[in-house]
């Protein structure tokens, strides 16, 4: 579980090692319970007020109802609702009484890979969650993030990008955690990248013509690379042929418009008591983010498709007494012998340069230093093994 800036590791490098081991909702819901394969034990993370600086626009009147029939062929076809408990907090912390008209739910981030999504997500919070690249699919799992206003909670689950073919067990199961957002949301934010083929996207995140799901809004992400007549144009169509609620033309990279996203989602939450804790701005602990800060670097330290075969697992994760650094150890998981040279690099060069990069990452995230260590370890296909995917946390 996130909590706040105070909670993150400082990394420093350590010399590379060699290969080897080294419910409806206006009923009242339970308090979150969801214990993915990324809830670890391990530091927990609380946001300061000041993390999420946004004003808490006004909320409808009418809550919205969620139940879902069916959303798209190629997302889900017959979904049922299902209620969705939170996590115990009870033992931890104690929640704050909420305001009468309090407003809390689920809402569902989807689109294809690469168009915005974990982006968008990062621009509501006003801190990064979510790994961004240029590259496409670095989502793997449903990352859950939580905007907490006196009168309202909106908790996002991020999901991995939409694909039509899944070509192993990971997709499928990455394809899975979109099917379940889907099912655990009050509403869908569908996110569009306008610079490349919006008009295809349609045919992903199209409601059937019999959709009593939750409502849905089109974000065309990225306007800000097209002319303003394009803009004009894209909108003028989605209203027209998308049975989204509303469509919404923004660029979540330079904050544009996304208030128009945040007013839509609060007017769509439903009335009950807050899901988390109010500081509390993601269910996941430390060692979750830190893997993905590091796989973050992994996307973009390596070319072509090698950071596609790989994961990241920190196996070690000590705060020590200071001066001295907090302890982290992580193993770079590659599918093959032959990835193992390049993931170290000519005499431990690109390992090194990985840790160097990662441990300032992480070092911003956390604002504490840690001392980072890495070593390359080989699973041989783990992409495609239920039990290790397991056991990896997907």
């Amino acid at each position: 579980m996130i909590a706040p800036r105070r909670a993150i590791f400082h990394i420093a490098c350590a010399a590379p090692t060699a290969a080897g081991d080294s419910a409806e909702p206006s009923k009242q819901r339970k308090r979150p319970s969801p214990k993915g394969p990324h809830q670890q034990s391990g530091p927990k993370t609380k946001s300061p007020s000041s993390r999420n600086p946004r004003g808490s626009p006004k909320p409808s009147s009418q809550p919205q109802e969620t139940n879902l029939s069916e959303f798209s062929a190629n997302i889900l076809s017959g979904v049922s609702t299902e209620e969705i408990s939170a996590p115990d907090y009870s033992d931890e912390i104690e929640f704050q009484e909420d305001p009468p008209g309090h407003r809390a739910g689920f809402v569902a981030i989807i689109g294809r890979p690469n168009a915005g999504k974990s982006t968008l997500l990062n621009a509501l919070l006003g801190q990064k969650l979510s790994i961004v690249t240029e590259k496409a699919q670095t989502t793997r799992h449903k990352i859950l993030g939580i905007w907490s206003e006196p009168g309202h909670q909106a908790v996002f689950l991020d999901t991995p990008g939409i694909i039509a073919e899944r070509r192993n067990e990971l997709e499928e199961r990455m394809m899975g955690a979109v099917d379940q957002a889907v099912k655990d949301a009050d509403a869908l934010l569908a996110i569009v990248d306008a610079s490349r083929r919006p008009e295809g996207a349609l045919e992903m995140l199209q409601p059937g013509p019999d959709w009593k799901g939750p409502p849905m809004a089109v974000i065309l992400n990225k306007c800000d690379l097209l002319p303003t007549e394009e803009v004009e144009r894209l909108e003028k169509w989605f209203k027209e042929e998308c049975r989204a609620e509303t469509v919404i033309a923004a660029s979540a990279l330079h904050e544009a418009n996304t208030d128009q996203v945040a007013a839509w989602v609060v007017n769509h939450l439903p009335e009950g008591p807050s899901l988390y804790p109010k500081d509390v701005v993601a269910d996941a602990s430390e060692r979750f983010f830190v893997s993905e800060i590091i796989r973050r670097q992994v996307f973009l330290q390596y070319r072509q498709e090698l950071p596609y075969h790989v994961t990241v697992q920190v196996v070690e994760f000590k705060e020590r007494k200071p001066p001295a650094k907090a302890l982290v150890k992580a193993h770079v998981i590659v599918e093959k012998k032959r990835h193992v040279g390049i993931i170290l690099g000519a005499a431990g060069s690109a390992i090194k340069a990985l840790s160097t990069a990662a441990r300032e990452e992480i070092e911003e995230f956390l604002e504490r230093e840690i001392f980072l260590e890495l070593s390359v370890k080989v699973e041989e296909g783990w992409r495609e093994d239920t039990a290790q995917l397991e056991r990896l946390g997907y």
